[in-house]
């Protein structure tokens, strides 16, 4: 028997659009499956103008690529727009809905994201000047595959390319210092995050915005930026393992602008969350905060109050409690402690922990590591005259790490 002729250009968006099935676009379009079937059928009637308008939003093309002719006397209504991340990425912009021709297949949303985990992975041990590079070309694939898929898989890629915008902006912040250029490209991971309506994402974006101004002192621009963080989160359930980690940004921001007692009540309100926390999984994406780090963020915070003896304590239990594989946080947490030292008058400790931070940092680079390190040494000038010191500067001043630290 000869198949049933059927409206391919329909189903062929469906599907391209993330779509697998009739009765995924019904619950989409909040219409009867019925309604599905009639409109892949070989002669589809058309559309209310409303629902012309979700189909067009949810495939990503007219009416007429859709396969509908539409009655006498009546017009398609030309293109309707939809907004996309330009392939600058440097904001949102309108642009037509693209032809068929143009539409990419579903499968392009899991394979944009496998190179966006890949990417996650690797920046725990490549050197940030290598991966970066690589990292903002795969951003810029992802703004054009915007404008070139449609519905759940459109979702999709705006998902992943906010992870990548997420990405980039912790290695431009965190490892080149470069804190104006991670605030911009926050913001598009901020509106990839809108354009997947992911609010965990957009939370966890507004968190790092809120860094830029924390490390400057600027803590009513910050406090702003956690108050957004904060109402995002609620949206979309949080883990206690986030709303922690929003706890210790607070809490480093507030530490910086000379708050410390108040940094110390908002850790502590973020130990509590842990511990009566329900064990609720965290998104993939979330690979930058553990139990562990809480713990560094204390003793840092304890060190800059002047609590000499609970921050040796403490930074010596998160340096035991932190894995091997988190290379770049055990070198500001070495760094801390040769501060402890420092402060506390004890120079050939410090020095000890600062020259173990520097082979920490020989082996994975990591600016605030190095950071540590030289606000170390400056706390050391009234004894850089003993051997201890001329010896730590005889590491930090050796061949590779100067050029190491001047490269990057």
């Amino acid at each position: 028997m000869s198949q049933p002729r059927i409206n391919t250009r329909l189903r062929s968006a469906r599907i391209a659009a993330g779509y697998h099935s009739q009765q995924a676009l019904a619950d989409a379009l909040g219409v009867g499956v019925r309604q599905v079937r009639r409109w892949e059928s070989s002669t589809p009637p058309w559309p209310h103008p409303d629902l012309q308008a979700a189909l067009s939003r949810f495939l990503g093309q007219n009416m007429e690529e859709l396969g509908f002719t539409p009655p006498p006397g009546r017009d398609v209504g030309g293109q309707q727009p939809r907004s996309a991340l330009d392939t600058a990425g440097k904001g949102l912009a309108t642009v037509p809905v693209r032809s068929v021709a143009t539409m990419q297949p579903a499968s392009v949303g899991a394979d944009f994201a496998a190179v966006t985990r890949a990417h996650r992975s690797l920046y725990w041990s490549v050197a940030p000047t290598v991966l970066y590079p690589t990292v903002i070309g795969h951003a810029e694939i992802g703004c054009v595959l915007l404008t070139e898929t449609a519905g759940l898989t459109r979702q999709s890629v705006a998902r992943s390319l906010s992870e990548s915008w997420l990405l980039a902006g912790r290695i431009q912040f965190f490892d080149l210092r470069e804190s104006d250029t991670a605030d911009e490209t926050w913001l598009r991971g901020l509106q990839a995050a809108r354009e997947a309506e992911d609010h965990l994402l957009g939370a966890a974006t507004l968190a790092h915005m809120a860094f830029v101004p924390g490390w400057e002192g600027r803590r009513d621009e910050a406090a702003q930026r956690l108050v957004a963080a904060r109402t995002y989160a609620r949206r979309g359930a949080p883990p206690p393992l986030l709303l922690a980690w929003l706890d210790a940004v607070e809490a480093e921001c507030a530490t910086r602008a000379g708050h410390t007692r108040t940094a110390l009540h908002l850790i502590n309100h973020g130990e509590t969350v842990l511990a009566t926390g329900n064990g609720q999984p965290v998104p993939e994406w979330f690979d930058w905060f553990s139990a562990p780090r809480l713990v560094a963020f204390k003793g840092n915070t304890q060190l800059r109050a002047g609590h000499l003896p609970q921050a040796r304590a403490t930074l010596s239990a998160a340096l035991d409690q932190l894995p091997d594989a988190e290379a770049k946080q055990r070198s500001v947490v070495l760094g801390d402690l040769a501060a402890v030292e420092a402060a506390a008058g004890m120079p050939e400790a410090a020095c000890q922990y600062a020259i173990q931070a520097l082979d920490q940092l020989e082996r994975t680079w990591y600016a605030t590591g190095m950071d540590r390190v030289r606000e170390v040494r400056q706390a050391l000038v009234a004894h850089q005259h003993e051997e201890c010191v001329r010896g730590l500067d005889e590491r930090l001043y050796d061949w590779s790490t100067t050029v190491s630290a001047l490269a990057r």
